[in-house]
C-alpha cells in the first residue's frame, strides 16, 4: 500500500491520469497502514468483519465505502494490499475489471496461504509476486504483472518472503501505472 501510495505521489498519477489513492480501508483498527496513510493525509476507514454475521453482508458495506469514492459515475479501482479477506462473489462481480490484487508466489502455482513455505518444500528454484485481476476464484485472475526471485539454497519462508515483498513494491505500482495509461482509473 506504501508502494502505491509513495508512486501516486512521486509519478504524479493525479495530473498525468486524473487518479490518486483515495482512502484505505482495512477490517484490521490495528493495521499499521491505516497510520501510515493518515499520516499522508488519506482518508481511512476501518470495517471489522467481526462486526457482521456474514462475509455478504460485510462485502456489503465494503462496497458502501468503496462506491463513496466514485468519481462522476465512474467506480474506483480496487487495489487489494494485505487484505486478507475472501471477498463474495457479489463484491467481485460489481468489480470486475477494476479489482486488483497481488500475491506472494508466481501464480498460477501456489495459490491460497504459506506460499513461501511451500515453494521450498516444493524444491523450487525460483518464486516471486504477482499482480492479477480478482475473480471469483481465489488467486486465479489475469496475470498482468509477474517478478521472480531465485529461491536460495539457505532461505527460509521468512527471508524468501522479504526478497519476494521488495520486488512486490516495484511490480505492483507498474501495473497499477500500465492500467492508469490505458485509461482505466
Amino acid at each position: 500500500m506504501a508502494a502505491l501510495v509513495r508512486a501516486a505521489q512521486q509519478e504524479d498519477w493525479a495530473g498525468r491520469y486524473g487518479a490518486s489513492i483515495a482512502a484505505v480501508v482495512s477490517n484490521r483498527a490495528d493495521a499499521a497502514g491505516l497510520r501510515w496513510a493518515q499520516a499522508q493525509g488519506i482518508a481511512t476507514h476501518t470495517i471489522s468483519h467481526l462486526d457482521f454475521p456474514d462475509r455478504a453482508q460485510f462485502d456489503a458495506s465494503l462496497a458502501q465505502v468503496v462506491s463513496s469514492y466514485a468519481r462522476a459515475g465512474k467506480p474506483p479501482l480496487v487495489l487489494l494490499a494485505g487484505f486478507m479477506r475472501i471477498l463474495t462473489p457479489g463484491f467481485v462481480q460489481a468489480h470486475t475489471g477494476r479489482l486488483i490484487n497481488i500475491h506472494p508466489s508466481l501464480l498460477p502455482a501456489f495459490t491460497g496461504l504459506h506460499t513461501h513455505q511451500r515453494a521450498i518444500l516444493a524444491g523450487c528454484k525460483f518464486a516471486g509476486a504477482t499482480v492479477h485481476r480478482v475473480t471469483e476464484v481465489l488467486d486465479e485472475g489475469a496475470i498482468l504483472e509477474q517478478s521472480v526471485v531465485p529461491v536460495l539454497p539457505d532461505d527460509d519462508a521468512h527471508s524468501l518472503a522479504a526478497r519476494v515483498l521488495a520486488t512486490e513494491h516495484i511490480i505492483y505500482p507498474r501495473a497499477v501505472r500500465s492500467l492508469l495509461a490505458a485509461g482505466l482509473s
